[in-house]
């Protein structure tokens, strides 16, 4: 669908005309209850329209972000000095614009990234969220939100298996922040001077290190950079032929390290990667750690939801020894971006990784109330209630809305794993273990030193085209293509069809190549004749 269907044509050749508003209305009509009642009513009746009317197949149509930034000022309105009255029409247009441009993951299309259209009970409930508007890192601010923190944490340790009266869950804006913390914590207790001293208090015992798999999310690399620890005491540890650490190897590279002077006080693990969806061998790892005085920390960003996954979860097997792991409710659980879960083993070292004093919103003593309060373990004050969208759908639904999709995409990536097995011109670069696929296509005709970067190309041209999304990795040093399963109503008949998008576009590209090569040849003989 054109940017005109959407919402109007616009001369993108001149400067954008703000929409012209007649009438006016008071503040305190615009933050009246009538007004919310006109404008939900809108919403709603313009995303039901959107997903009864969403494309079978269809992945991403990209526009030029000059053209869309010129669309989106059309739609804005050009009062100042008054408050423009509520334009039903202009909202619509808005909406529409909002929900056509982007990627759409309600289609069965969409196979290329780890978010997913969400339930709608969670999605709706958002709505609840930002209009109470309730803060969630005290008590006093948000109660009920506070009380779900602990009722979803005690629901989910039931698949973890944590010791009851020893751990605790803290909620942040996404995973990076969450492993940030998480190595803040892991830090801070193995160097408990650290943040008073700064780093060079602690060289005696050598330089501090962390010790990650080679396929470790970009994130812990950041986190582990902002912590002031150098890439030089990133000790990154093998992987096997599943794209999983290899445990053997482990304790050879902690003795080079210690070797080289420098102190691993942290070891991170995956469950599972975001390249290849391999879960790291975590009861393995969480011995070796332990034996040698590491905090383990997991990052089970994506991964951790198999917990809830009766045929799944032994891939999880050993989390309930790490110190710390990730969760993120964003991706395999369904809600809305974004909500991670931070969980400890030990509640009390959660409580190291930031030490402040704030008296305006930290108390000395705890009481019945302050004792939920989870502004001294994370870095957000100001932060959403985001527990609300997972625990609502716990509530109302129960784990087996969850248990049951998560089953679903992972069958998914096994049915399509066998198709490709009998597809001569498609390479498999893994066998899946969660929802992710990764694969390339390998045509007898294809030349990799004319087309050395023929899969990028390939996907590149697919995404360009909107009918598939689909992402891409580099494994080994060859690029790859990446299928990621998150809507369940993909069937593998829409699979095939993306196969043979990926044969009709990567025939294309040879032809158009081959094409030029010729041409290229017959002025060359002519320029020499």
């Amino acid at each position: 669908m054109s940017l005109n269907e959407i919402a109007g044509p616009v001369n993108y050749n001149s400067s954008y005309v703000p929409l012209q508003t007649t009438e006016s209305i008071s503040c305190e009509e615009a933050f009246s209850t009538k007004a919310f009642r006109n404008i939900s009513e809108v919403v709603v009746s313009s995303l039901e329209q959107y997903l009864q009317n969403i494309e079978p197949v269809s992945g991403l149509a990209l526009t030029d972000p000059a053209i869309l930034t010129q669309k989106a000022r059309s739609l804005m309105t050009n009062a100042s000095e008054e408050i423009a009255a509520f334009d039903e029409n202009r909202l619509r247009k808005i909406i529409d614009l909002y929900t056509k441009t982007g990627i759409q993951v309600h289609s069965k299309g969409y196979m290329g990234r780890q978010f997913s259209g969400v339930l709608p009970l969670s999605g709706v409930f958002d709505l609840v969220n930002a209009t109470v508007n309730q803060p969630s890192s005290f008590y006093e601010a948000a109660q009920l939100p506070n009380v779900a923190e602990r009722i979803m944490q005690e629901e989910l340790n039931k698949y973890i298996g944590y010791p009851e009266d020893t751990f605790t869950m803290v909620t942040t804006s996404g995973g990076s922040l969450a492993n940030l913390t998480a190595l803040l914590a892991a830090r801070n207790y193995k160097y408990p001077n650290v943040w008073n001293s700064g780093l060079h208090g602690i060289q005696p015992e050598g330089r501090p290190a962390v010790a990650i798999s080679e396929n470790a999310h970009y994130s812990i690399k950041r986190a582990i950079g902002i912590m002031g620890v150098g890439e030089d005491q990133i000790v990154k540890l093998p992987v096997n032929d599943k794209n999983q650490i290899d445990s053997r190897r482990v304790p050879l590279m902690l003795k080079k390290a210690k070797e080289q002077g420098l102190h691993v006080f942290c070891m991170v693990a995956s469950a599972c990667t975001t390249d290849t969806g391999s879960f790291d061998p975590l009861e393995e790892l969480s011995t070796i750690a332990r034996e040698n005085n590491i905090w383990f920390h997991v990052d089970g960003a994506h991964g951790a939801s198999l917990l809830l996954s009766d045929s799944h979860r032994y891939k999880l097997k050993g989390l309930e020894n790490a110190d710390s792991f990730i969760w993120d409710a964003h991706k395999m659980l369904f809600t809305p971006g974004t909500c991670t879960l931070l969980f400890y083993k030990d509640k009390q070292r959660s409580y190291g990784a930031f030490r402040q004093d704030a008296s305006y919103v930290f108390e000395k003593e705890a009481d019945i109330y302050t004792a939920l309060d989870s502004g001294e373990q994370n870095f957000e004050c100001t932060k959403r209630p985001l527990i609300m969208n997972l625990w609502v759908s716990w509530a109302m639904h129960g784990k087996a809305v969850f248990s049951q999709k998560i089953d679903r995409l992972c069958y998914l990536a096994a049915e399509a794993y066998n198709i490709l097995c009998n597809e001569n011109d498609f390479e498999l670069v893994h066998q899946p273990q969660a929802n992710i696929l990764c694969f390339r296509y390998v045509p007898d005709n294809l030349d990799p030193e004319v087309h050395p970067h023929f899969q990028l190309n390939t996907r590149n041209k697919i995404k360009e085209e909107g009918r598939f999304f689909i992402s891409k990795v580099e494994l080994n040093g060859q690029e790859v293509l990446r299928v990621v399963f998150m809507n369940h109503e993909i069937e593998m008949k829409h699979f095939r069809m993306l196969l043979q998008e990926i044969r009709r576009t990567g025939q294309d590209i040879i032809a158009a190549q081959n094409g030029r090569s010729a041409q290229h040849k017959l002025h060359t003989a002519i320029n020499i004749l």
